[in-house]
C-alpha cells in the first residue's frame, strides 16, 4: 500500500545515537507525500546529549514536517478519539518504551499515541534500539511480536562482539515496513544478519 497522503506518526524515544538515522526517513516519508506528525517522549524532548541538543531535534522535526511536534500526553491523547493517524512508527524505540508497551503502561506522549492507535485497531510499528534486546527485553519483544496490530522494522545485532545483547532496527526499512503494516503484514525477514 502506498503512503501517499497517509497520516503517519513518527515517535522518538531516548536512543539519541540513532536520531541521525531516523530523521532521513522522516524526510523520505514527507517526500513520498505523507502527512507526518512527530511525537517526542519526555526524555527525548528535554535531554541534551553528545548526539545533539533536544531543542535542535524538535526544531528539525518541525522544519521537515511543517508541524509542531507533539510533546505532551494531553496532545497525544487526542490522536486516538480524533482518529488522526493511519499508523505510528516508534523510531527509535528504547527497551524502556518497549517494556512499558508490553505491560500496558502509558506514561509518555509516545505511549499514549501508540495506545490511541491500538484502540482504533490501527498499526503500531516498532523500530527497536535497545542494549538489552537479547536479555531482559527479549520476553517483551516476543510478547509484542505476537500482539495484534504491532509490527517491527526488521532488526539485527548492531555490535555482537562489544554489546552481544544489543539490537537495532534497520531504519532504512521503515518505509517498506509501513507499507506492509498498512496491509496487516509483517515485513520479512524480521531478524537480519548482524550489522
Amino acid at each position: 500500500m502506498k503512503i501517499n497522503e497517509k497520516n503517519i506518526g513518527i515517535a522518538f524515544t531516548g536512543s539519541y545515537c540513532t536520531f541521525d538515522r531516523v530523521f532521513p526517513e522522516v524526510e523520505r516519508l514527507v517526500a513520498e507525500n505523507a502527512n507526518v506528525y512527530t511525537i517526542f517522549s519526555d526524555q527525548s524532548q528535554t535531554t541534551d546529549t553528545r548526539f545533539g541538543k533536544a531543542a535542535d531535534f524538535l526544531k528539525k522535526a518541525k522544519e521537515i514536517t511543517g508541524k509542531d511536534p507533539i510533546t505532551t500526553i494531553v496532545e497525544a491523547e487526542k490522536l486516538g478519539p480524533n482518529n488522526i493517524l493511519d499508523i505510528i512508527v516508534i523510531a527509535p524505540c528504547t527497551g524502556n518504551t518497549l517494556a512499558k508497551m508490553a505491560n500496558a503502561i502509558t506514561d509518555s506522549p509516545v505511549l499514549m499515541a501508540a495506545k490511541g492507535l491500538l484502540r482504533n485497531n490501527k498499526p503500531v510499528v516498532i523500530a527497536i534500539s535497545s542494549n538489552d534486546a537479547l536479555s531482559n527485553n527479549l520476553k517483551n519483544i516476543g510478547l509484542l511480536i505476537n500482539t495484534k496490530n504491532i509490527y517491527f522494522v526488521p532488526f539485527s545485532q548492531d555490535n555482537y562482539k562489544g554489546k552481544p545483547h544489543s539490537m537495532v532496527a534497520h531504519f532504512d526499512l521503515i518505509l517498506p515496513t509501513i507499507e506492509f503494516a498498512l496491509e496487516n503484514k509483517q515485513l520479512q525477514p524480521l531478524i537480519l544478519a548482524p550489522a
